[in-house]
């Protein structure tokens, strides 16, 4: 089977605008361009279309799901990667966050989690394998669209790309400072399942 992972478009959060709640962040006007010519892009219609439950990402799925309007659509737990308690940090900036962000992956510490409503790394990893064995158990020919979050795909793709490193490891190579996101806005991945195990092919942006 084949699955494609897309990331949301440009959110607010993106922008700069302060966060108050992850959940809840927007789709900016560019995001919303994003997620049209994402629709568009499409070649195959899929047997299924998968969101998290954010915002942000099922407002980019929305076009594509007009697109498609036979298709099944399900909200699947691939929400966003958060690491940092929320509560302490909701209206902040990005700049504000940085030298927690930096200490948070300088100790690289996969079974650490900040405090409630974050989680750690390696239960990020979890999720991430919880949803790739649900696509490697559906029928071979199957085309699944997957709408979700730019750690979130970044980890599903260390894990099928880096399966010999175990969860620190992965940890370590997962975030750089100052490097551009791993995953853009409106980037897709593709993972192939074949043989009883996954591929990933390049990103494509959009």
């Amino acid at each position: 089977m084949r699955a494609v992972f897309i990331r949301h478009g440009e959110s607010t959060g993106n922008a700069g605008v302060p966060c108050h709640d992850l959940a809840t962040i927007e789709l900016t006007e560019r995001g919303h361009e994003q997620a049209r010519a994402v629709a568009a892009s499409w070649t195959e219609a899929p047997a299924l279309i998968v969101t998290s439950p954010y915002t942000r990402t099922r407002q980019t799925a929305a076009p594509t799901i007009a697109r498609f309007p036979g298709v099944p659509v399900e909200v699947w737990p691939i929400e966003e990667f958060t690491y940092l308690q929320p509560a302490r940090w909701n209206g902040t900036r990005s700049a504000e966050r940085m030298p927690h962000l930096e200490r948070y992956w300088r100790e690289a510490d996969p079974d650490y989690c900040d405090g409630e409503g974050a989680e750690s790394f390696g239960t990020l990893l979890r999720r991430c394998e919880a949803a790739l064995t649900r696509l490697a158990a559906m029928p071979p020919p199957s085309l699944v669209y997957v709408f979700g979050h730019g750690q979130f795909i970044q980890a599903a793709r260390a894990i099928v790309a880096d399966a010999h490193l175990d969860d620190r490891d992965k940890m370590r190579a997962f975030w750089r400072k100052g490097e551009p996101p791993a995953i853009a806005n409106a980037q897709r991945v593709g993972f192939h399942w074949e043989a009883g195990r996954w591929a990933c092919a390049a990103a494509i942006a959009a």
